[in-house]
């Protein structure tokens, strides 16, 4: 029995593991335009074929204005529009994301966890995940960002527990 534990594969003990998320992230800095470089196959995205982005914003209240975009299959521009509330304020890495008609969002069941798992000096690229590790964002500030880069974050991604096999790689076209 003893055995069995000690030979335990890293990726099965980090998912055992509480998900750690980097120190603190500076909204400002955070805010803006963000490309999606690559995603685990998710159910709401399913219709998103290319230039997948996430505009972050304050809003009114003073939480973030997140406004998703992507282009489908025909051409047509697919956007869905939604409310982040900051769970671990002032360190600002674990967001509570709705994505319910603006008078449902109060609804905190309703929210989904945005957890940022690492970001650079620059705020130029960002891994964002969540706890149970069935959601994982490659975020870039350009479309087409180093792909060694790319590869360091989702290497990062592996040690953290998440699996990488069925990443999804986001075609971003220019315009």
């Amino acid at each position: 029995m003893l055995l069995a534990t000690v030979v335990m594969s890293p990726t099965l003990y980090a998912q055992d593991r509480s998900l750690a998320t980097v120190p603190r992230v500076e909204l400002d800095k955070y805010l803006g335009l963000w490309y999606e470089v690559a995603r685990k196959p998710l159910f709401f995205q399913k219709e998103c074929q290319k230039n997948v982005t996430a505009r972050y914003t304050i809003n009114e209240y003073g939480n973030v204005e997140v406004d998703n975009r992507c282009i489908d299959q025909e051409g047509n521009e697919l956007r869905s529009l939604g409310e982040g509330f900051v769970s671990n304020a002032p360190y600002n890495s674990k967001i509570k994301v709705s994505f319910l008609p603006e008078a449902l969002r109060w609804v905190p069941f309703a929210r989904g966890d945005y957890w940022i798992l690492k970001i650079d000096s620059q705020y130029q690229m960002a891994l964002v995940g969540e706890p149970k590790r069935k959601y994982l964002w490659v975020l870039s500030r350009t479309p087409h960002p180093d792909e060694q880069k790319v590869t360091e974050y989702l290497r990062y991604a592996q040690t953290l527990g998440f699996s990488i096999k069925d990443m999804v790689r986001s075609e971003q076209t220019d315009p």
